[in-house]
């Protein structure tokens, strides 16, 4: 808990971590509050006009019977378990379910499509899926499912080998024990992109929701208060819906929103914060954006926010002043990655925040920007955000690729691959990324996935996806692609070509803008230069 302290300096002097022998996150975030406030509300799961209010006491019960429905199919501690679903109560409860067994959760994006979620079933070794009928549609399309995945649950109902969540959760006891686990014991894998190769999963501890208590507390303004109620319209299965809000939330016991958007809509998402009463939120600066297109909000909704954390891209001065004009708040922005996340951030009621920076180091993370050869760099000067450990916010590794881990520090140092520069001041401000990776919409996106789909088009000879600027998801992807020998250039390709990546890969990791080009440039070994492509526009 951060204490109340609202000089940043004697804060951060003042932390102190304190983490127990033992520690589950399903513990904290539920048993508890079960035994002590158990008809408080966990979760308000609004599904059109109708708000399902499900209490703490409901929640540890539907959580049991995920643990013992997976138990009855032979699932241990250790074992690996997706989750694919759209944001709701289940959600919570099935990843509250896996802890309780001391088992991995394996959060899958409703976004995935076929080749993605056939590439992390591989990988990770997922024994048990829990997921929709969208979910079951991709896996029909899936030529052979990896030998480990030994059942699949769908909230939908049963057809042939699938199963009935409802009516396997009906068959089993709402009562079971929580597993002990220490705090280093993992508990999630939550998958990453990177510039090469495939996308790795980063494996986290039980203590990876108490590194994450402090960024919470601070960027939203000495959370909790009393009234507080937090919501935000990122996906569940994306480290900054997980992390940020659902477990935190929990963890404090506060009630957290549930609502599934298919499409972010400003308006139905500024009805959704005036009609349910949410104070705190944490929205990506893509969404932001949008919510801009609402005039005059303050005065057409009945809002009661105290609270805007904003992360996973840059924010930017533009829409830092249109939440204080517009909303009359100030935006507090934070950064991280899925391997050590929230560690720089804002927080306007310790009167830390500037337009166009991040932020200072979170109380209890030790962040520097740093030169290549992991030396800290003197303000004013360009080098790489990289954060010390130990900390507990930081990944245990990446499941099954111990040279990537290595690869990914310098002495104590984890690189992020992101440029950075320090002021006079000690805020942070970030540059831009050394690793090609894109940021698009609040998503990190690794072109070598993208470009290992489309070169799958029979058309296609060589693919490269780069970054272009964007003033709405600050990049969008798109690609250069060179044509085999006996296929022309058209617009019509270039949409079939989009087709065949979106509904292979996700709606966000399609290209939006296609350049085909007679050559691509490459080095002499071979490797695309994608700084040239970027150049272009």
């Amino acid at each position: 808990m951060l204490p109340d302290i609202r000089n940043y300096d004697a804060l951060y002097q003042a932390f102190r971590w304190q983490i127990p022998q033992d520690f589950n996150i399903a513990t904290v975030c539920c048993d508890r509050w079960a035994d002590t406030q158990p008809g408080s509300a966990a979760i308000l799961d609004v599904r059109g006009d109708q708000t399902i209010t499900v209490t703490y006491a409901a929640l540890r019960q539907r959580a049991s019977r995920f643990a013992n429905m997976l138990a009855a199919r032979g699932v241990a501690r250790g074992d690996r378990i997706g989750i694919m679903l759209p944001q709701g109560s289940d959600v919570a409860a099935a990843h509250l379910g896996v802890y309780k067994l001391g088992a991995i959760a394996v959060p899958l994006a409703i976004l995935f499509g076929v080749d993605a979620v056939e590439y992390r079933l591989e990988d990770a070794g997922i024994k048990v899926l829990i997921t929709n009928a969208d979910g079951v549609a991709k896996l029909r399309k899936i030529e052979r499912l990896p030998p480990t995945l030994q059942a699949v649950f769908s909230a939908d109902g049963g057809d042939g080998d699938i199963l009935d969540l409802e009516r396997e959760l009906a068959a089993v006891s709402d009562q079971a024990a929580t597993a002990a686990t220490t705090p280093d014991d993992p508990a999630m894998m939550v998958y990453t992109s990177g510039t090469t190769g495939s996308p790795k999963g980063a494996l986290h501890g039980h203590r990876v929701l108490l590194g994450h208590l402090p960024g919470t507390q601070f960027t939203h303004d000495f959370l909790p208060q009393p009234g507080d109620r937090m919501w935000t319209p990122a996906d569940w299965a994306w480290a900054g819906g997980l992390l940020n809000i659902l477990l935190p939330a929990l963890y404090f016991g506060l009630p957290v929103i549930a609502r599934k958007f298919e499409r972010f809509d400003a308006e139905a998402a500024f009805d959704l914060i005036a009609r349910t009463g949410i104070r705190n939120a944490f929205i990506p600066p893509t969404a932001l954006r949008m919510l801009r297109s609402v005039e005059n909000p303050r005065a057409r909704f009945n809002l009661n926010l105290r609270s805007i954390a904003s992360g996973g891209e840059s924010l930017g001065a533009e829409v830092y002043e249109w939440g204080r004009s517009a909303l009359g708040l100030v935006v507090n922005e934070f950064y991280g990655q899925t391997e050590c996340n929230q560690v720089l951030g804002s927080c306007g009621a310790a009167g830390l925040n500037k337009p166009g920076a991040i932020g200072k180091p979170v109380p209890g993370h030790r962040v520097a920007i740093v030169d290549f050869e992991g030396r800290p760099c003197k303000p004013g000067e360009t080098g790489q955000i990289a954060m010390l450990r130990p900390d507990p916010i930081m990944f245990l590794g990446y499941w099954n690729r111990p040279e990537a881990t290595r690869d990914k520090f310098i002495g104590d140092w984890m690189t992020t691959g992101d440029q950075g520069v320090m002021d006079d001041e000690g805020f942070f401000s970030f540059i831009g990324r050394d690793d090609d990776v894109i940021t698009s919409a609040g998503y990190r996106i690794g072109p070598g996935e993208i470009e290992d789909c489309i070169i799958r088009h029979p058309a296609v000879a060589i693919a490269a996806a780069v970054g272009k600027p964007d003033p709405l998801r600050t990049e969008i992807v798109k690609a250069y692609i060179q044509l085999r020998q006996g296929y022309e250039a058209s617009d019509a390709l270039a949409a079939e070509i989009q087709s065949f990546v979106r509904t292979r890969l996700s709606a966000h990791e399609y290209p939006r803008e296609i350049a085909f080009i007679d050559d691509m440039p490459l080095t002499t070994t071979g490797k695309i230069i994608r700084r040239e492509l970027r150049a272009r526009g």
